[in-house]
């Protein structure tokens, strides 16, 4: 009896205390997250060469990153897409979306965030500074960019053609201007720059301008505005009430200037100031306007493709083809003649010559692309302004073959 007892006292000695049921559940977690790191850091995938979407400023844009795969290619061409009136970044979903498809390893697309909905009522110079900013802030981020290009639609042209005038750059000295403001050439229209050294954009080579029904002359009169009919009097009234479009509405039908200086799109056909609007222009390889022949309500032909009312091609003799059955006509750039000079008469003062006349002639210093387009037959030809763009494709898709036809005609 006695060394039973013993026996069982020795046990009691050396059998451990049972363990906190509080113990053991924290020793369950701890191994559970090891397994997990353990698991995690087995699995983890090798990236390779791939294409992603981010914002700069508020701007999906696509870049290519390079991983383990060998592969170190990043797209070198910044192409930078501009909203027209009351537009936004996503008015350029379908056709960045195309670019991408064609061209996923060369470009990086950027859909302009900075100047949307209400913010296009701010005035062309305003939106343009913006933008400038903006694609600093991309060039920035992006140092491995060496061509730049801009697609504009409709108001998205204009304050393009602003900005580029402010990103300009060039190692050659101009003349400086006589006053403040004051708009300065070498005498035949042409700007003082030497042939060799048409300069950069934001440090970049300049490629494509291109521009979708754009008011390059402004919306005053002359059926710029097919809404209006042509009737004389709703389009004096329409200047008249200019201001419910705020500063935009008044450089869009040139009611902003005054006796010292010229309206800010008469301005922009020429090297004014600080701001080489003709010789930025000039920089680009190829300058290509794209304009609807006819149900465009808010931009006229003259003013969208930079013609004389009989310079526009006549409708009825056009015709698409089978792979872009909206684009009727294409016009080929044309070498600049001397005699299309722009009058200093007409930049100073405005009164010798019509501002129209004077802003062809000064646009067209320059060779320029025209490509016309025709909705005729479509279902979608009372929204042929948005339909070119194809601002969204459900109810615009008619203009897909405009966007091939850019893609396909796109310097890299």
């Amino acid at each position: 009896m006695a060394s039973r007892e013993l026996q069982l006292h020795s046990r009691s000695e050396t059998a451990q205390p049972p363990e906190p049921e509080t113990s053991r559940h924290e020793s369950n977690i701890a191994k559970k997250k090891k397994k997990n790191r353990t698991k995690k850091k087995s699995y983890l995938p090798r990236m390779g060469c791939f294409r992603s979407e981010h914002h700069l400023n508020g701007g999906p844009s696509s870049v290519a990153e390079s991983g383990d795969s060998g592969d170190h290619r990043f797209p070198t061409h910044l192409v930078v897409m501009v909203n027209g009136i009351i537009g936004s970044a996503g008015n350029w979903k379908y056709a960045a979306k195309q670019f991408r498809k064609r061209y996923p390893q060369d470009i990086l697309v950027h859909c302009s965030a900075c100047n949307s909905s209400m913010l296009t009522f701010d005035g062309v110079d305003t939106m343009g500074e913006r933008l400038a900013e903006e694609v600093q802030s991309i060039t920035r981020h992006n140092p491995r960019l060496q061509k730049i290009s801009f697609i504009g639609h409709s108001l998205g042209g204009l304050v393009a053609r602003y900005a580029i005038g402010r990103l300009y750059e060039h190692n050659l000295i101009r003349q400086p201007s006589e006053g403040n403001g004051d708009c300065t050439n070498d005498g035949a229209g042409t700007p003082s720059l030497d042939g060799k050294s048409k300069g950069k954009i934001a440090g970049l080579e300049p490629m494509n301008f291109v521009t979708f029904a754009t008011p390059h002359l402004g919306s005053r009169g002359h059926k710029q505005v097919p809404i209006f009919c042509g009737i004389h009097i709703m389009e004096k009234a329409a200047s008249h009430m200019s201001w419910i479009l705020s500063r935009t509405g008044k450089h869009l039908f040139l009611t902003d200037g005054d006796n010292k200086s010229p309206p800010l799109l008469l301005q922009m056909v020429n090297d004014c100031g600080d701001l080489p609007f003709i010789s930025a222009l000039q920089s680009f390889r190829r300058r290509v306007a794209y304009a609807n022949t006819c149900f465009d309500h808010l931009v006229g032909g003259c003013t969208s493709s930079i013609r004389r009312k009989n310079e526009l091609p006549k409708c009825k003799h056009l015709a698409g083809n089978g792979k872009y059955p909206h684009i009727v006509n294409v016009e080929e750039p044309k070498t600049f003649s001397p005699g299309q000079e722009v009058l200093s008469e007409a930049v100073k003062g405005c009164k010798t010559i019509d501002m129209e006349e004077a802003m062809i002639r000064g646009l067209t210093k320059l060779s320029w692309e025209r490509i016309d387009v025709c909705f005729r037959r479509s279902k979608q030809r009372f929204l042929a302004h948005s339909t070119i763009q194809v601002k969204t494709y459900c109810i615009n898709s008619d203009g897909a073959d405009v966007i091939l036809h850019v893609i396909d005609n796109f310097l890299l």
